[in-house]
């Protein structure tokens, strides 16, 4: 009876040494407080009974933040939100190096778009900004996501990709960049507009002098460059004085 129940015990003891682990899984080992491995195989194991086995996910997360306000490089007020893909490389540094891992990724991720933010414009308005967060998209992502992984590379994370996922000027000042918007893109048709009627001007002027049927001395081309320029680039179609 007495081997028995010694059997039974060792057996129980033992059996609490056995654990699975999914694809895509790692478990931390620890005894009395020290590390003593990590395994990454799929499958059933066993080992010490007396290991505290930590599990941690190795699949790749999404990490959807929340819209921020921020100002950008100029000042104005702006709300942004990233998306974030991450996974975890090394379970041991995720564990021991910081608390909560994932609550420590999202707190970073935040405090680098902040940054990153700040440090462009909203819009390339003048020439000598070559990158702004709405124009550069593609190098906006990659130096989010550099600044991402310097922060959480401690944390034993990989950043494979981030993408900016909200960016708009925010409410009290939308109405006013909307305006500026308008009247830049409205510039810019009566600049095209008045390019485009000096060329027919210069066109009329030739035809006529070429079929000599015209003779016109400089101030009637005078008079006719302006009638025919104020009637190409006028906003309202023209009403003839009788």
């Amino acid at each position: 009876i007495v081997v028995s129940v010694l059997v039974l015990v060792v057996w129980g003891i033992c059996a609490g040494g056995f654990f699975t682990l999914q694809p895509n899984e790692a478990a931390v080992l620890i005894l009395f407080g020290k590390y003593v491995g990590t395994v990454l195989d799929s499958g059933f194991h066993w080992a010490n009974p007396f290991y505290i086995k930590k599990k941690v996910s190795l699949r790749r997360r999404n990490l959807n933040g929340s819209t921020i306000k921020v100002n950008d490089l100029r000042g104005n007020p702006i709300e942004i939100a990233a998306v974030v893909v991450w996974y975890v490389k090394d379970a041991a540094k995720a564990i021991f190096d910081v608390q909560q891992y994932e609550n420590y990724v999202s707190i970073q991720c935040e405090s680098a778009l902040r940054h990153l933010a700040m440090a462009y414009p909203y819009d390339d308005y003048h020439e000598t900004e070559k990158i702004s967060l709405r124009g550069s998209t593609d190098e906006i992502s990659k130096a989010l996501q550099a600044e991402v992984q310097e922060r959480v590379t401690s944390a034993g994370v990989v950043i494979e990709e981030t993408r900016l996922a909200h960016l708009a000027y925010s409410p009290e000042i939308a109405g006013a960049m909307l305006q500026r918007q308008q009247a830049e893109a409205m510039v810019a048709a009566r600049s095209r507009i008045v390019a485009g009627a000096v060329g027919m001007v210069e066109m009329a002027l030739a035809r006529l002098e070429a079929s000599g049927k015209f003779a016109l001395d400089e101030e009637r081309k005078a008079a006719m460059i302006s009638n025919l320029l104020v009637v190409l680039c006028s906003h309202e179609s023209t009403r003839p004085v009788v």
